[in-house]
């Protein structure tokens, strides 16, 4: 068989299984097989499979039509101007989360050696994204996961931005080393009871401590703002990435531990994402 025909009946198997991008999916998981770019196989489509790779594709095929993210199933995902290696262990880094990358860039266009904690580093996108942009930048990640410091790790090395980054293993309580000038978060937010209305493949598939934000879906976010305001310069800044409908409450926790709110930023779908704020 080769290689169009798999694609076809891969995508047939997804578009049965009511996955909206099918064939885009079985090109990707094509090319993950073949270990080629999706460039490659569309322009050499008539090659012939070897029964071991037509295998392999297939178990691939099986694993999303039941729901497994793409990005799980190849290990990748691009984000900003990167690809970074993800796993279960992290969440998938999102275009909405891209907002935040931006207003930070926006926010430092004149500053020199600023130091950034990100607190819940995951995959590390934000702040290697970051890292990558501005070359006087140091940062420093935390993450309750190891798995997660570890896929931070790999994708610093990736991006040869080990010599300005500092990885910690702690909870955001525990954590009290330095002063930064600014402050990034993507904390869970999602109410408990909420997440198994998610879509199958977050609800079923993403790692639920980067998305448990409690009875109220504040309980992360409040130890977060809290803890920022002790290791945060004065006038420094702090990004926090909120669900949709927590704006009014995040400002009133924000304000009470003693942060002026700069502006409330919202997403592709025009819905509140991230709060800049700035500490008095």
């Amino acid at each position: 068989m080769n290689i169009n025909l798999a694609i076809s009946q891969g995508s047939k198997i997804l578009r049965n299984k009511f996955i909206p991008s099918y064939q885009l999916d079985s090109e990707i998981l094509m090319a993950k097989t073949i270990n080629k770019d999706r460039k490659y196989i569309l322009l050499n489509s008539n090659n012939i499979l070897n029964k071991n790779d037509l295998n392999i594709f297939y178990d691939l095929i099986k694993k999303r039509s039941l729901g497994n993210p793409v990005a799980y199933l190849t290990n990748k995902k691009f984000f900003w101007n990167s690809e970074f290696f993800v796993t279960k262990d992290t969440l998938i880094p999102r275009p909405d989360t891209e907002h935040v990358v931006e207003n930070i860039l926006s926010l430092t266009n004149q500053k020199n050696k600023t130091n950034i904690l990100e607190i819940g580093i995951g995959s590390g996108c934000v702040l290697l994204s970051i890292l990558r942009e501005r070359k006087n930048f140091y940062g420093t990640g935390i993450d309750i996961s190891k798995n997660c410091i570890n896929i931070s790790k790999i994708n610093a090395i990736n991006l040869n931005l080990t010599s300005r980054l500092k990885l910690y293993k702690s909870d955001v309580d525990k954590f009290n080393l330095g002063k930064y000038d600014l402050i990034v978060s993507n904390p869970p937010y999602i109410k408990t009871r909420k997440i198994k209305y998610l879509e199958k493949d977050v609800a079923k598939f993403e790692p639920k401590l980067a998305l448990d934000g409690g009875f109220d879906g504040l309980s992360e976010i409040r130890k977060v703002i809290k803890k920022s305001s002790e290791l945060i310069k004065k006038n420094g800044k702090f990004i926090l990435e909120i669900g949709f409908d927590q704006k009014n409450k995040v400002i009133n926790l924000l304000k009470k531990e003693g942060f002026y709110i700069n502006s409330v930023q919202k997403d592709f779908g025009k819905n509140d994402r991230c709060i800049v704020s700035t500490k008095i």
